[in-house]
């Protein structure tokens, strides 16, 4: 027995083959046996597996399992052909060959997908591609974004698109979003995409208004938590954004989300500040016009305050114009402007310098119709007033323009037949056509011929119902004053009375906003 030790230690020494040192065996020896050098194929009959051991001469060797031992396991079977096959170097390099032929034969360029593991066949290849053509993709479209096609069908694919549809996409439109969004695919539904739709959810974005968000900006689902959006929705709210309106805000306009605070929105509010824009007041605007912050502060909103000084509204107007139009930042206003003076002056006989005051009365005029404008001007001058005086009364109240005919001509009839009064009075008090003729001029007119008073239009009809019930019974008629006037960066002063207390100067700015904005 030491002499097959020591042989053995000779044949490892000199490396040569292990089988050489059984060949070189004396017969006699157990492990020189025919049994033992046979190959296992070539053995009748199986070894059972068992642990090595020496017992009269007899080694006893473990066998390896074959597939077939793990039958009665039927949770370890083969995998199925989408999840591809243990390919060696060689096998992957002619698959990919083949995958990229394929792909080169039905349009798509597969140059980008170089450094992209493609599934072991064809037929996976095939599937992707086809699916995504279900989908209502084109090989345009893949072609745009050719890494899709990295994408597993079962494993990344249909999970992705499926909690799509349940948070609110309309399957007919899932192509679309792919097609606008391709990288959702290759996201994780429970890593990245479930906490997006509860941050939105958190910011009061209702339930339903989810797939109309993420169709209008599915690079959402792409963003970090902690950082654009975030912040965003921060500064906003430190700017007096109240935090329930966040929500309407992003449903109404997505894309504030992905704004950055430093580079787009600050530099927004701290130039609309420098113009005598309280915060307050732009946080009322931003509520119900989201949009204003997409507006561009160099190429847009600079230009069209710098247009508006040019055709002479004042410096000191400009706020109020804002607060009145915000719409007015973002409109190609040169053009606007231009088309409007002239045709003021041409057709109205408003000279520029009273069309910059026009302007800066109802701003909304730059993109109100020019047909529209005529109606009640032609209406004017039907009644026999002079054209000049016509253009009086819109430098006085711009507002005159956009009135329904309708309605003017009822009031009219009324003040020429009822009243009988002189048609200068109409020109000195151009505001009597916006008064409701039923429940203001009538009554009013009527509480006046009982008692007997004679007083100018502006003198009972600019003024509350309890200050006309106070001017009714008082022993004196009182001299006519200007109506409210706000100037921005104070407080709301009406003529007469004291300057409202700081206690109100919040609810000012939002009934001023409301007032102004509500044209």
């Amino acid at each position: 027995m030491l002499d097959v030790v020591a042989k053995m230690a000779s044949v490892l020494r000199r490396k040569r083959p292990v089988t050489s040192f059984f060949l070189d065996l004396p017969k006699n020896s157990p492990f020189a046996s025919e049994s033992f050098l046979r190959k296992p194929s070539q053995n009748p009959h199986p070894l059972t597996p068992s642990t090595s051991y020496l017992n009269n001469n007899r080694v006893q060797f473990i066998r390896p399992f074959s597939t077939k031992s793990t039958a009665k396991f039927p949770e370890y079977q083969m995998p199925s052909v989408s999840w591809g096959v243990i390919q060696g170097r060689k096998e992957k390099l002619v698959s990919r060959v083949i995958i990229c032929d394929y792909l080169k034969g039905i349009g798509i360029i597969p140059e980008e997908l170089e450094d992209l593991e493609l599934p072991s066949t064809v037929e996976v290849m095939r599937e992707r591609v086809e699916f995504l053509q279900k989908l209502g993709l084109t090989i345009d479209d893949i072609n745009e974004y050719p890494l899709m096609l990295g994408c597993s069908v079962r494993k990344n694919i249909i999970p992705v698109l499926g909690y799509l549809e349940k948070i609110g996409i309309q399957r007919p439109k899932l192509g679309e979003f792919v097609k606008n969004y391709p990288q959702c695919l290759h996201a994780s539904v429970v890593v990245e995409l479930v906490p997006v739709i509860k941050f939105l959810r958190g910011l009061d974005v209702e339930k339903q208004d989810i797939g109309y968000v993420l169709m209008k900006y599915p690079e959402l689902l792409g963003f970090k938590l902690e950082g654009t959006m975030s912040t965003s929705v921060a500064y906003l709210v430190s700017i007096g954004v109240h935090p329930r309106d966040i929500g309407p805000m992003v449903t109404q306009y997505p894309y504030v989300l992905g704004m950055r605070v430093g580079t787009m929105i600050k530099p927004l509010v701290d130039y609309l500040v420098s113009l005598g824009l309280q915060k307050k007041i732009l946080a009322r605007m931003f509520e119900k016009r989201a949009y204003l912050l997409g507006y561009d502060l160099e190429d847009t909103v600079k230009p069209n305050v710098e247009c508006l000084i040019s055709f002479g509204i004042r410096q000191e107007a400009i706020a109020s114009v804002i607060a009145q139009y915000p719409q007015i930042l973002g409109l190609p206003l040169k053009a606007k402007l231009s088309s409007q003076q002239y045709f003021f002056n041409l057709k109205l006989k408003v000279d520029p310098d009273g069309f910059a005051r026009v302007i800066e009365k109802m701003p909304q005029i730059v993109s109100l119709n020019q047909h529209v404008i005529m109606k009640p001007v032609e209406f004017l001058l039907g009644r026999a007033v002079p054209a000049e005086d016509v253009a009086k009364m819109i430098v006085k109240f711009p507002q005159l323009v956009a009135l329904q005919v309708g309605l003017m001509k009822n009031s009219y009839y009324f003040f020429k037949s009822e009243m009988g009064r002189p048609l200068k009075e109409l020109v000195e008090f151009p505001e009597y056509f916006t008064y409701s003729l039923e429940s203001r001029i009538k009554p009013r007119f009527q509480r006046l011929q009982s008692k007997g008073i004679s007083c100018s239009l502006a003198w009972f009809l600019n003024c509350s119902d309890q200050r006309f019930e106070e001017r009714l019974h008082g022993h004196y008629i009182e001299a006519e004053s200007a109506g409210p006037s706000f100037f921005m960066g104070g407080k709301l002063e009406l003529p007469g009375n004291e300057i409202v207390s700081e206690e109100e100067d919040e609810s000012d700015d939002e009934i001023l906003y409301r007032r102004t904005v509500s044209l």
